[in-house]
């Protein structure tokens, strides 16, 4: 018989599938939910007794801007009375916590932590009752489903927010408790895994930092601190305007610009938006294209191979490389970047990619970015710019050489990542059951 129209999922363990449907339950017949007391009006009086990142030996206070970082630095009470509301809302770790103002729906499991720990308003911290698996309902709560019911049942169209009776409100489906546990034990492990890769994935990136901080000189030196053998003895680097090696080209601007409606998903000429530089390089998981003939109006501002791309306005400091990996042969800037392209074969392009991302060029663009609302640069401003190099193409191939073969072992690693989050997105459809409205 067809599963079709019954609750149970896709994809289910050997041992369960003669369990039969899955049952609809309320959500606040599976749980308790806790409000934040400390956003009573006592709260208020405290706010100013609350100090980031403070060395102070009193209570923490725990915000979900806290939980949404990496590395878990709460905020801390500097006054004693903090420690009157560790009564109402004391957190231990790997409590499951839920914004209920703003960003609501965001999901956060606390982290184990050297000091008591008191919940921040505007969240929801969850107690069990004894048939759930309580790592079951963080999976289940993490899918796209569950966050759909909350947006929409928010009570605010200027600053959303959910209250509990809404949450309580809200159906979900469940299986036996020892089926509970075997879905949320196969999802936590894959979470582990991607866990273990993402903490890799961050070493590759503080490995390249330091590389870049040693590969290049720093601000008032002539040499970088470490120089590979061969070129120890050189002397010492060359240091002199952009301007005098690299060619910083402009996008039109005028008339025939593009409009909205020349747009297209596919054509002759990649015409780059804002998503398409990052700081990772090119993005293409978005495209609009201009035809031939709209190509063949504009004057400026079309990519040659080994061009380099900087954003100019809003994200500044941006950098892409044409190189010969990119599959499009024709594309063109938009108005918020700049083309930096290499006068003479003594600067090698694939060295000037590396040296644009190293903290001289980084820390230029952050000092000499103007405006208030969207911060820009000038092509006169980059053409200031300081350029340093070492004399030998083979240097600058070999610092290039170094780096990019780091960012391919990055690259792969965030590939890996993003397929495994898209492994995990599948077994959640297919482990979860959808429920028919």
């Amino acid at each position: 018989m067809s599963n079709e129209n019954k609750l149970i999922p896709e994809l289910r363990f050997p041992k369960f599938e003669n369990d039969g449907e899955w049952e609809i339950n309320e959500f606040g017949e599976l749980i308790n939910i806790l409000a934040d007391y400390t956003a009573n009006g006592s709260f208020a009086s405290l706010k100013e007794n609350v100090t980031y990142y403070s060395s102070e030996e009193y209570a923490v206070l725990v915000r979900t801007t806290d939980l949404d970082k990496k590395t878990f630095t709460p905020a801390r009470f500097t006054d004693k009375r903090g420690y009157e509301f560790l009564s109402k809302t004391s957190l231990f770790g790997n409590e499951i916590v839920m914004a209920n103002v703003g960003s609501i729906g965001k999901v956060f499991r606390v982290p184990y932590y050297n000091k008591k720990m008191t919940l921040a308003p505007n969240t929801y911290v969850l107690k069990f009752n004894d048939f759930v698996e309580e790592d079951f309902i963080y999976q289940l709560m993490l899918r796209s489903e569950f966050e759909k019911q909350l947006l929409s049942m928010v009570g605010s169209s200027t600053l959303m927010a959910i209250n509990k009776s809404n949450l309580r409100s809200i159906k979900v489906a469940v299986p036996k408790k020892i089926e509970q546990q075997k879905i949320a034990s196969c999802l936590s492990s894959l979470d582990e895994i991607i866990a273990t890769h993402s903490q890799k994935l961050d070493l590759l990136k503080d490995h390249k930092k330091g590389l870049m901080q040693n590969l290049f000189p720093q601000e008032g030196e002539k040499v970088p601190k470490y120089r590979f053998k061969e070129f120890e003895k050189d002397g010492e680097w060359v240091e002199e305007p952009l301007s005098s090696k690299i060619s910083v080209i402009d996008g039109d601007r005028g008339l025939n610009y593009p409009k909205a409606e020349e747009y297209s998903s596919d054509g002759y000429c990649l015409f780059l938006s804002a998503k398409n530089v990052t700081k990772s390089g090119f993005l293409f998981n978005e495209f609009q294209f201009i035809t031939k003939e709209k190509d063949e109006l504009l004057r400026k501002g079309k990519l040659a191979r080994f061009d380099i791309v900087l954003t100019t306005r809003g994200s500044l400091g941006q950098f892409a490389f044409f190189d010969e990996n990119i599959q499009f042969e024709n594309i063109r800037i938009n108005s918020g970047m700049v083309i930096l392209r290499a006068k003479d074969n003594g600067i090698n392009p694939n060295y000037l990619y590396s040296y644009f991302n190293s903290n001289s060029i980084q820390s230029a663009i952050k000092s000499q970015g103007f405006g208030n609302a969207v911060q820009q640069l000038t092509v006169a401003v980059i053409n200031n710019f300081t350029l340093r190099y070492p004399y030998d193409p083979k240097e600058q191939q070999k610092i290039a050489s170094c780096l990019s073969s780091l960012d391919s072992l990055i690259t792969a690693q965030v590939e890996k990542i993003e397929q495994l989050k898209l492994h995990k997105k599948g077994l959640m459809q297919g482990l979860f059951p959808k429920i028919n409205e």
